[in-house]
């Protein structure tokens, strides 16, 4: 019991283990999400209706969308963004990692009639030959990737892009990470059952890694048949952090804001959107 304990409580290298198919290709948690994506009081894994439409009317304007604009969404989830922007004559491929989403996605386009290409897959393993004119990351994704994730993403990013195309990701800030502290719970079905239909006990430690500015939530899940660990690592970025990462790959940046309805960029809000451009 007491190794149980020292390994529950141990604190791994930021990025040292990856699980996100634990969360998203898992039958009992990938329904957990989709709940979540299509409660509209909540912004846990998409924000509400109202600021997902304020967001889409912004970026038709801001990228002059129209009949022929090509557009990825990268963790498109249940398609509410591609919806909103194939409504508007684009041409959107979505790829998300959650089958359960993508097929809500699906049947949402074929009800309404929208011509949109979804793909179930680990983005990190997507690869086409289309070309697009947008690609958009919307919901903090990017942060939850490790340094070489992000690269490679960018780098697969500016491939698929046309000339002139742009890239719309927004992150987490400096701001954001000061708020959050270390921390250990312990809880019976932790998160009110989110992780399993069936009972266990749900250890939640918090980890601050104060030089990379990342933080871990790192989960051990107790069940009668299994003990899993979930790893939700996120980085938070400075703005000359984020600059950096996609100078490296080639991009230009044109500007950045508080999010993705086009605010005002503020230093003191938790997080900033970007615009990068691909020359």
């Amino acid at each position: 019991m007491f190794e149980m304990l020292e390994r529950i409580n141990e604190r791994p290298e930021p990025f040292q283990f990856y699980t996100a198919s634990d969360l998203w290709t898992d039958d009992h948690t990938s329904a957990q999400m989709l709940s979540y994506h299509l409660n509209d009081d909540i912004d846990l894994s998409s924000r509400n209706a109202r600021f997902v439409n304020q967001s889409v009317e912004w970026i038709a304007s801001r990228f002059n969308l129209g009949a022929g604009t090509k557009i990825a969404d990268f963790g498109c989830g249940p398609g509410l963004y591609a919806s909103r922007l194939a409504q508007r004559n684009a041409d959107v491929t979505g790829i998300d990692f959650s089958k359960r989403s993508i097929q809500y996605a699906q049947e949402v386009a074929i009800k309404d009639g929208l011509a949109i290409h979804y793909v179930n897959e680990n983005y990190l393993d997507f690869e086409t030959d289309d070309r697009f004119h947008l690609i958009m990351m919307i919901m903090c994704d990017f942060c939850a990737l490790s340094p070489i994730q992000r690269k490679n993403m960018l780098s697969k990013f500016y491939t698929i892009l046309e000339p002139g195309g742009s890239v719309l990701l927004d992150v987490y800030s400096l701001t954001a990470f000061e708020q959050r502290e270390e921390a250990a719970t312990y809880e019976t079905n932790l998160l009110d059952g989110f992780w399993s239909p069936d009972k266990y006990y749900g250890f939640l430690n918090t980890f601050k890694y104060e030089e990379e500015k990342v933080v871990l939530d790192k989960y051990t899940l107790i069940e009668a048949s299994r003990t899993r660990t979930v790893y939700n690592w996120l980085q938070y970025f400075s703005p000359e952090a984020l600059e950096s990462e996609f100078v490296e790959v080639g991009f230009t940046i044109d500007k950045l804001y508080s999010d993705v309805t086009g605010s005002q960029f503020d230093m003191e809000k938790t997080e900033l959107a970007v615009v990068a451009k691909k020359l």
